[in-house]
Formats: structure tokens, C-alpha cells, sequence
């Protein structure tokens, strides 16, 4: 890395500008995601400045799962404050009862926005942050911290940025840091070792995905909606290509604890995802290996090993050219190490976010509003929010975003009582997100 330093003092500061008392600071944004773009929003409505630092272009993480569908509509898809900067501009409102994909979520959505002369003047796009601190402070020293700017080491084109602001708002997610196969959620070299064989997320099955997974034998770790997504597609492909062989792995107790309430649910897009991959199984296109704990992977003769342990024995699961594991994710931390955080040790979520969203009691079903008060940090005008602040708890609403970056803003914009006053307009089922695949199937995970 080249160290061309550029110091940013504000969102189009130019090189090496002098700090003043007088001199206002912008507030940083980390992330260009739905949530990042929303605060965005909300801070443009107030006339607050800002910049926003993202490592790829806007909305590149959606771009990954463009080819999933979602089961919450666009009304709930789309920050109010966003909305209202779009139409100033003549945006064409989505029917708000449609359901978008991945990829129109982008285009008709986050890309206009990120494009809007109030935001596009103030993204860094391609600008990797390193890390965020105090300025020539370490975390250690206490006297008269608050009175200093933060600062955030950036990377852009091997060139390092130094950006100064008064608040920092990170949005940053937790897409692109999965969590392993492993039951015990420690990474190991055989795992690592078949990076080329293992697909952490949820592949385009049935597009650009096809070759990879037509007539191959695939594993597919996971209980959770993402995991039937994958199944259901592979499926699908079974049908034109009967060669292709499926193997779901999960912790669940029985198969049946993954279908949930299938005719049941309050959602019938939801309920008939449990009852296609129910009769799937049923049907013994699908093969079950559950209560299964894995402990490694390794390559054998015949293809990847799976070694964990069912109903007490040690057992290996042999001769699989792909694996697709849907294990979740988690927040990346490293990037804030040098500020004072309060993070739960079991969820890794805000500390104070924890009791209202772990998923051993709470399901996205059950979501609570909350805002700038539970984010706050020990670091002040430091919040995490969006799925970052959620941690591993996989309950994260995009709804719940919006309504966590409007609370925040509304603080750092002296508007306490705005900020104080949370509510979440959610159906009483929650909202989660769906995969209608272009053959009109329908696959749901949070998100």
C-alpha cells in the first residue's frame, strides 16, 4: 500500500485542510447498503453534513443475492426519508405491494439514491476502511476524549486516506464474513483448504450457479431459510439433470423442526416453503443427515469428506463435489478495536440490543422497536447499526434499519425527542425476506 496520505476534514474536504474549533465536521457513514444510504438520507433531510466510505459501489453486497426475491413488499423495503429525496427528483415509486428482487431492490431503489445530487457528491465508493479512532489518541486515554474527532484509515486504489469526523455511524453489515461449517463456529485448514468447493451463501442455482451444481453430488449445511432456498433449487435442477445428488446437514433434532408452521403460518409464501422442502424429503429427493455436529472436512478419493459426530458416534459423510453452507454471519470487529464498544459476548450484538433479539427467545416475528438510546456506545457518537448491530442474531429486519438510523440522526441532529420516540411499522408476523426463483418458487430467510 502506497502511502499517499489524503487528509479529508470534512465530506469534500481537499488535501491536508487544517482542523479549526470553528471548522464543523461531517458525520461518517460506513457502508453503502440499504441502511448506509438510509442515514444517509436522513441526514441530507436535516441538512446535516456527511460522508459516506463504502469498499465496493453502492448496494454491491444486495448485488450478490440480486437473484433473490423477497417476501416483504417494497413498502417495507424503503426508508421514509429516502422515499421523500426520490420523488423529489420525479423517482417512480415501485408498487408498493410487489415483491422486488435482490436486483431491482438495487436498481429501482438504491441505485437512484446513491445517484441523488444531495448523497452521490459525498460517497467515497472503492474505499476500504481500515480502521476508526480517535485522533492522536489511543483507546487507553480518557481526559478530554470526547472532545476529540474520530479518525478513519481508508484504502483506496492502494493510496491511504485519513478521514476526521464528529460522529461515525457504521453500517457496514455483516455480508461477506461467514460463519463456518463447523458446529463449534471455529474456522479450521480443512475448511479453509476447500474454499474452492464451498459456497457461503446462496448461490444463483438456477442461473449463472447451474453448471457448478448439475449432477454433482452437494451438501447443503444449514436449518435455516437460506438452507431450504438452496435445496429447493437444487431440486429443481434434479429434474433436468437426475444425476444431481442433494444431502441437507443441520443440527436440528429432527428434519421436521426446519419446516415451521408450513399451512400454519401466518405468511403462506413462508408456510409453503416448509411444505415444498417437507415433501421433497418425504419424497427421498432429498437426503437427511440431522442431528449432525460437524467437526472438519478434508478432500478424500472420492471427493470432500464431512466428519462430525450423529447420536454420539463419529461419522463421515463422503464423496461431495460442492458445499453450500448457510451457517449465518458475523460482524467483523476489527476495524473498530481502537474505540470503546459494548458488545454482548454471546450474540455480538450492541450489548443493550441483545435481550430483545436473541434468537434463543426471539424470532424475526417478534422484533421490538429501538433506536439511538440501545445503540449508544461507551465511545460517544459511535453507533453500529443495520445487521452489524444485530451481530449473529440472524432476526435483522431491513424495516428495523431504517427505523435504527432515523433515531440515530435524529440525536445527532439535537432532535432528541424525535430520536426518542421509536416505533417499527411491521405486520404482526414480522418481515423477513423470500426467494421467488424465476420459476416461481418461493424461499425465505431474514435479512
Amino acid at each position: 500500500m502506497k502511502l499517499d496520505v489524503k487528509v479529508n476534514t470534512c465530506c469534500n474536504a481537499t488535501e491536508k485542510t487544517p482542523i479549526t474549533k470553528e471548522k464543523k465536521l461531517p458525520v461518517a457513514i460506513i457502508g453503502g447498503g440499504p441502511v448506509g444510504l438510509a442515514a444517509a438520507a436522513h441526514l441530507a433531510e436535516r441538512g446535516e453534513a456527511f460522508f459516506l466510505l463504502e469498499a465496493g459501489e453502492a448496494g454491491a453486497n444486495v448485488l450478490s443475492w440480486g437473484h433473490v426475491r423477497l417476501f416483504s413488499p417494497w413498502r417495507y423495503n424503503i426508508d421514509k426519508a429516502a422515499a421523500a429525496l426520490l420523488k423529489k427528483h420525479n423517482w417512480q415509486e415501485p408498487e408498493l405491494d410487489a415483491l422486488p428482487y435482490g436486483k431491482e431492490l438495487v436498481d429501482h431503489y438504491l441505485a437512484p439514491l446513491s445517484n441523488l445530487p444531495e448523497i452521490k457528491p459525498f460517497i467515497h465508493s472503492k474505499t476500504k476502511v481500515i480502521s476508526i479512532g480517535k485522533k492522536e489518541i489511543d483507546k487507553m486515554k480518557t481526559a478530554g476524549r470526547e472532545d476529540v474527532p474520530f479518525v478513519i484509515y481508508a484504502e483506496k486504489e492502494g493510496n491511504l486516506q485519513i478521514f476526521e469526523a464528529k460522529a461515525v455511524i457504521d453500517a457496514a453489515g455483516t455480508w461477506g464474513n461467514p460463519n463456518p461449517a463447523a458446529s463449534s463456529g471455529i474456522w479450521h485448514s480443512g475448511e479453509k483448504g476447500l474454499s474452492g468447493q464451498i459456497y457461503y451463501g446462496i448461490p444463483d442455482i438456477a442461473g449463472k450457479e447451474k453448471e457448478r451444481y448439475a449432477k454433482k453430488r452437494t451438501a447443503v449445511i444449514g436449518g435455516g431459510h437460506s438452507a431450504v432456498n438452496a435445496l429447493l433449487e437444487l431440486a429443481e435442477l434434479k429434474v433436468t439433470h437426475p444425476e444431481t445428488d442433494i444431502v441437507w446437514v443441520m443440527r436440528k433434532q429432527k428434519a421436521e423442526d426446519a419446516y415451521g408452521g408450513e399451512e400454519k403460518d401466518a405468511l403462506a409464501a413462508r408456510g409453503a416453503l416448509g411444505s415444498r422442502v417437507h415433501q421433497l424429503v418425504d419424497a427421498g429427493v432429498i437426503e437427511v443427515q440431522t442431528p449432525f455436529f460437524i467437526q472438519s472436512m478434508k478432500k478424500s478419493n472420492n471427493g470432500i469428506a464431512i466428519i462430525g459426530t450423529q447420536s454420539g458416534e463419529t461419522k463421515q459423510l463422503s464423496g461431495f463435489d460442492e458445499i453450500i453452507v448457510n451457517a449465518g454471519s458475523r460482524p467483523d470487529f476489527s476495524i473498530i478495536s481502537e474505540l470503546r464498544s459494548s458488545i454482548d459476548s454471546a450474540t455480538e450484538s450492541v450489548s443493550a440490543l441483545s435481550p430483545l433479539i436473541d434468537p434463543n427467545v426471539h424470532s424475526c416475528g417478534t422484533v421490538r422497536p429501538h433506536g439511538e438510546k440501545e445503540l449508544r456506545q461507551p465511545e460517544k457518537n459511535f453507533y453500529m447499526v443495520g445487521a452489524k448491530s444485530y451481530g449473529r442474531a440472524p432476526t435483522f429486519l431491513m424495516a428495523t434499519g431504517y427505523e435504527q438510523v432515523r433515531s440515530v440522526v435524529a440525536h445527532l441532529c439535537g432532535d432528541f425527542a424525535a430520536a426518542e420516540k421509536v416505533e417499527l411499522d411491521l405486520p404482526e408476523t414480522g418481515v423477513c425476506s423470500v426467494n421467488f426463483s424465476k420459476n416461481s418458487k418461493t424461499e425465505s430467510c431474514c435479512s
